[in-house]
């Protein structure tokens, strides 16, 4: 039985099996070993020597941004628009088959944007050159997943269920589990707040299965056993995503209002140019940029060229940005006495 087989008989398992008490140590198993044979799948192989047309892409800007979506959902419209690049658009289904990149310059910064080739359901088993944009989606710093708002919620569901069976999770944090594989002294299993989906027994079984027989667990958190999981794993990418709702031109202002209004959701309409500069406001700010202004002594500052950065970054950052020696040079502080009680 190969591992595409195996995986079929897993989900149909956890399907068939009620959700008790009495089953979630099986239904536990069952999910460690979905992952595994998971993982396994997105392995490349080793015998393979084809060689083919890749998406490799080499990063460059001050953030990426990836475009995915199913065929004819108007990514290629969407990149035409928001960048120089111009990418072929058409009414049929997969006109786009490589990643074609552009390039959106708001802010003072350059985003780079991926258009890539639509996804069909089963783009995880690596159907219509699904893995190939999936690896690329996981080098992204924010996904923007284009739906057709003439088509209901199926395509957003079926696109998050192959994001996550490839290990990207969606607008989720990393799990505040700490796990440390040991030499020896057994599993130490530990929690700082009530369980309640999650025993110490479960979790047990399913180091085990995965041939982990010491190790240190810590929940900082109530998780599931699905997120302990990922922990064992680790090759889990946590990324926001954008969904964007195009064709809006074509349904009603009330279905329009209910979209809108759904999290992590914007509605545009490519075709008349609608809403798209709300969307960039959107981009921004999911991907957490901040421009710097330098000024030279004795001069106003230069309000032309700023320096692009994530929040957060520090006046360390900024020094490499400017020059790798920058920071070196910088003297610390001498301790000043003037407010303690001994001066």
């Amino acid at each position: 039985m190969g591992i595409l087989e195996k995986i079929s008989e897993i989900e149909k398992e956890i399907a068939r099996t009620q959700k008790n008490k009495a089953t979630e140590y099986h239904l536990g198993l069952l999910k460690a070993k979905l992952a595994k044979y998971r993982a396994q799948l997105l392995e490349p192989s080793k015998s393979a020597s084809s060689k083919g047309e890749g998406f490799d892409v080499m990063k460059s800007g001050d953030a990426r941004v990836a475009l995915i979506g199913f065929p004819s959902v108007g990514k290629s419209t969407f990149l035409s628009l928001m960048t120089s690049t111009a990418s072929e658009a058409a009414s049929y289904e997969f006109t786009t088959l490589t990643c074609i990149p552009g390039v959106i310059e708001y802010k003072g910064a350059n985003i780079q944007l991926l258009d890539l080739p639509g996804i069909i359901e089963g783009a995880a088993q690596g159907k219509g050159r699904g893995r190939q944009v999936i690896a690329v989606a996981r080098t992204a710093d924010v996904v923007i997943m284009m739906l057709d708002a003439t088509k209901g919620e199926v395509q957003r569901s079926l696109l998050e269920k192959e994001l996550e069976s490839v290990g990207i999770r969606l607008n989720k944090h990393k799990p505040n589990i700490y796990f440390k594989p040991k030499k020896g002294g057994g599993i130490s299993f530990n929690s700082t707040v009530t369980l309640t989906q999650c025993s110490e027994k479960l979790v047990q079984l399913i180091l085990h299965e995965y041939k982990i027989f010491n190790a240190e667990v810590l929940f900082r958190e109530d998780c599931s056993p699905d997120e302990f999981i990922d922990v064992i794993v680790g090759n889990r990418v946590y990324m926001p995503c954008l969904y964007v709702y195009n064709k809006i031109d074509q349904i009603s202002m009330e279905e329009v209002d209910r979209l809108a209004r759904k999290p992590n959701s914007v509605v545009i309409s490519c075709g008349m140019k609608l809403n798209l500069d709300y969307l960039l406001e959107m981009l921004w700010e999911y991907l957490a940029l901040t421009c710097i202004y330098t000024k030279k002594r004795g001069q106003r500052p230069d309000f032309s060229d700023a320096i692009i950065l994530r929040k957060g970054a520090s006046v360390e950052h900024v020094c490499h940005r400017i020059h790798r020696s920058l920071a070196s040079q910088f003297k610390a502080p001498a301790p000043s006495t003037a407010r303690s009680g001994w001066a």
